[in-house]
């Protein structure tokens, strides 16, 4: 790689030393060379017995819980499936008789639909995946149906789970009201759906290689004394050799999607291929996506709302930016070096597939306005929000299983403590996924946070003012998340301005 474009010393030095001590640690435990299951539930904690936080603790205390089960949809780090459901899907026979207990006795499954309180997760996008053996054995892999419903007191929880797209005998409706373990079993077939969901396009598609794509763009097509290149530049800072490392260490040949996750390698490749061809401009712009899938109304979706303050603060300052070197719609559509980035953006980023909306070319302020502040937020705030928890939330790993040892349960016959422990990942799996997920969370060495512009690109008086002015907006969001998560027992920190980078870097 060009060296203005690699890792700093401090940041790879901190990069390999972190994944190196991780290393060291399950292997020093004897786990990384234990291919077994594990004894019990409390010895998964041990894989990283020092690193735990109030939030591992947290989680390791309620990962059982159907209130947290649902609150991850909102506030983890997938927040990008739940949808409203409007009317039950005719694959997802849910009836009232079955959630008659979880609603309660003095409402139905039919007001609460009218109501716009009944919500929906759907894992199709996973079905037909091959997998990949692990330790030598075969791993299974669902394209489940989740049903959620949010309470008056403002808890969203499961009403009902089937683990495939096929309705029958053989793929029964899971609910709260079953045996305890097979329940807890549905749930986490369910969890290991957000596992891929989330490693493959929520984090991979959408926050890493949409940051590579403007990132190459940028480098080809836009001149370094282009206004949008000075713009753009902070926010693209180590995007490829992010990616570059992940290419040589998670997705080779033999790397760790091969040696510890389901789906593997191929599993990986024909995901990200579904993924690329469903994304569309509206998944990517927040406020088009929050209002797509429904979720305007949804309490306590703090991902949605710090989200949207974020958006607004960047798309202020981008709308600054641009009407001070944009006169008008035409001085846009004659700024041939725009359009040549934006033509590359669209032909190699999105196979120029009309269907997924993105703009080939843009001919007015407002249209380059809204595509800067999609590609600043997705490289910067919405990359946060699905990196930042990784850790805390995948290190208790029942919570988020990359990988299932046997195939979903086709009946309801009871499952033991022991038996869910033979099918979820055995103890050198566990310890190699959670060594990747410690060195992938927020590193400070290096570190940039949004709107942090020490290298001044801008020398003009009036971006200097605007730069300042989205700072001190930045500032003031930071206050409003510092006073509502001080009344929150689970303090949602993903998307507090402090906490993010100006880009995609770890």
């Amino acid at each position: 790689m060009e060296y203005n474009i690699q890792y700093s010393f401090p940041k790879s030095t901190a990069f390999f030393g972190r994944g190196t001590m991780a290393l060291f640690e399950a292997k020093m435990k004897g786990f990384l060379d234990k291919p077994f299951s594990w004894g019990k539930l409390e010895d998964i904690r041990k894989v990283f017995w020092f690193y735990h936080t109030p939030i591992t603790e947290y989680v390791f205390q309620h990962w059982n819980d159907d209130e947290f089960f649902g609150y991850q949809f909102l506030n983890g780090i997938n927040p990008i499936m739940i949808q409203k459901c409007e009317r039950i899907p005719e694959n997802f026979p849910v009836t009232q008789d079955m959630v008659a207990g979880p609603l309660g006795e003095h409402t139905t499954l039919r007001e609460e639909l009218k109501k716009g309180t009944i919500y929906l997760v759907d894992y199709k996008i996973l079905e037909g995946l091959p997998t990949n053996p692990v330790n030598g054995k075969e791993q299974y892999v669902a394209a489940p149906l989740c049903l959620l419903h949010q309470k008056r007191t403002g808890e969203l929880i499961p009403l009902a789970i089937q683990l495939s797209q096929h309705p029958g005998p053989l793929s029964p409706i899971f609910l709260p009201t079953d045996e305890e373990w097979i329940w807890t079993l549905a749930k986490t077939w369910v969890r290991n759906s957000e596992f891929h969901t989330h490693e493959v396009i929520a984090h991979l598609l959408r926050g890493h290689l949409m940051a590579e794509v403007f990132t190459v763009a940028t480098l080809r097509q836009l001149p370094m004394c282009h206004p949008l290149y000075k713009l753009l530049i902070p926010h693209l800072r180590y995007s490829v050799h992010i990616n570059v490392l992940a290419r040589t260490y998670l997705i080779c040949q033999g790397g760790t999607f091969d040696r510890a996750i389901a789906i593997g390698r191929k599993g990986l490749a024909m995901l990200l291929k579904k993924g690329l061809e469903n994304l569309t401009y509206t998944h990517l712009c927040l406020p088009d996506d929050i209002e797509a899938r429904g979720v305007t109304s949804l309490h306590n979706y703090y991902y949605r709302d710090d989200g949207l303050k974020i958006w607004d603060a960047i798309e202020s300052y981008v709308s600054g930016i641009v009407e001070l070197y944009y006169q008008n719609n035409l001085s846009v559509q004659r700024d041939y070096e725009l359009q040549a980035w934006i033509c590359d953006i669209f032909t190699k980023g999105f196979l120029a597939r009309r269907t997924s909306g993105v703009p080939s070319s843009l001919r007015s302020i407002p249209e380059l306005i809204k595509f800067l502040t999609m590609a600043i937020f997705t490289c910067s705030a919405y990359h946060a929000a699905v990196n930042s928890g990784q850790f805390e939330l995948g290190a208790f790993m029942p919570n988020l299983p990359s990988s299932m040892r046997k195939p979903p349960p086709q009946m309801k016959a009871p499952v033991t403590l022991n038996e869910f422990l033979d099918i979820i990942p055995e103890m050198n799996t566990t310890s190699q996924v959670l060594s990747v997920l410690w060195v992938l969370r927020n590193e400070d060495f290096d570190m940039k946070m949004l709107g942090e512009y020490d290298e001044e690109h801008f020398v003009e008086e009036e971006p200097k003012q605007l730069i300042t002015a989205f700072q001190q907006r930045l500032a003031h969001i930071s206050e409003e998340i510092k006073r509502r998560n001080a009344s929150l027992k689970l303090p949602y920190t993903y998307l507090y301005p402090p906490n993010i980078e100006n880009s995609t870097t770890i």
